[in-house]
């Protein structure tokens, strides 16, 4: 059986829907934009 910890350290990184770019991991991040797509001026 796999370790919990183990388990989320191999889950792959999130990618953007709009552009692709890898979302940088935050503590409360179940988004599926990035912070330039997600900006409130575009």
């Amino acid at each position: 059986m796999m370790n919990v910890i183990e388990f989320f350290r191999n889950l792959p990184k999130k990618h953007c829907t709009s552009c692709g770019n890898v979302i940088e991991e935050k503590a409360d991040c179940y988004g599926n934009v990035c912070d330039e797509c997600d900006h409130p001026a575009r």
